[in-house]
């Protein structure tokens, strides 16, 4: 099997040959004389042939020299133009960000401000991927996405954004027809209404003031992947539903549903954006994350 060529050693030769000078190579790119030394040296073991005569006063190439500085230099430039565009881009807001999203919450929510956030970030371009599904951000090549939910331990950079809270809820018609349960476990004798890709695998978790723990896994006529596609049922008085705030907050500041179980919390959630592992995030998903938590914080003023 081939060997990879020794990029190292020609960078450093060609940095020789641009100084003429190996500690004048060495005193640029802070390496010590030796190092630099050694690098030549194992490239001309590598490649079978002298590349410099040396005296104490001159330093020449030789024939084998000549013909492999031109393509050192290169090989050089090309990699310091690589490095000084990825550094660009890791510090200048530019190029496309894959952000994968909650379905309901995309459209409802960072739908809507997208436009203002293009027009600030010009060299920005967006790749929206709207799912309620958990993505795998790092086997489907995203660069960040947006979690609405108490996060589990992974290997994932996390940064909160907001609080979202949430809501047990039902339709006035339905209290009126089934009563209203004043404790969690109440909600076993009731229709609720299922949620696919629930965190807690279908359970729903409360505590009281005195630290009373509850948790129920409720049943009932309709499971959706959306939580959107259950209002219209819930609105109808046909169950109760656990939802979070950006999707039944409108509903119940308007009379439609109420909440119920007022002296129980759930767990405490929150939007979070989360990007893979290794290193700082880039600046163009940098400048995403600090303008949706402004956003967000704004919108929790008014």
């Amino acid at each position: 099997m081939a060997k990879l060529p020794d990029f190292e050693a020609l960078a450093i030769f060609a940095k020789v040959v641009e100084l003429r000078s190996f500690a004048a190579a060495a005193s640029e790119l802070s390496l010590s004389k030796a190092t630099v030394s050694k690098a030549v040296s194992r490239l001309e073991e590598r490649l079978g042939a002298r590349l410099f005569n040396r005296t104490s006063r001159r330093l020449a190439l030789t024939d084998a020299g000549q013909k492999l500085s031109e393509r050192a230099a290169r090989l050089l430039a090309d990699g310091e133009a690589a490095e000084n565009e990825a550094l660009a881009q890791s510090t200048t807001p530019r190029g496309l960000v894959r952000f994968a999203v909650p379905m309901s919450f995309g459209i409802k929510t960072v739908a809507p401000l997208l436009p203002e956030f293009l027009e600030a970030y010009p060299e920005v371009s967006i790749d929206l991927h709207l799912s309620d599904a958990t993505v795998d951000l790092i086997g489907e090549g995203f660069d960040a996405g947006l979690r609405i939910a108490r996060l589990p331990d992974s290997s994932l950079i996390a940064r909160r954004l907001c609080a979202m809270p949430r809501y047990t809820v039902a339709a006035p018609s339905y209290l009126k027809r089934y009563g209203r349960p004043t404790h969690p476990m109440h909600l076993a004798d009731h229709k609720c209404f299922g949620y696919a890709y629930l965190s807690t695998q279908g359970a729903w978790h409360y505590t009281n003031a005195s630290g009373e723990q509850a948790s129920v896994r409720p049943a009932g006529q309709l499971r959706v992947n959306n939580g959107e596609a259950v209002m219209p049922a819930l609105i109808a008085g046909l169950g109760i539903a656990d939802l979070p705030d950006f999707i039944v907050g409108d509903a119940i500041a308007s009379g439609e549903v109420e909440v119920i179980l007022k002296g129980w919390k759930q767990p405490e959630a929150a939007v979070h954006l989360v990007t893979p592992p290794g290193g700082p995030r880039p600046a163009r998903v940098e400048v995403l994350a600090d303008f949706l938590a402004r956003q967000f914080a704004k919108a929790k003023k008014r």
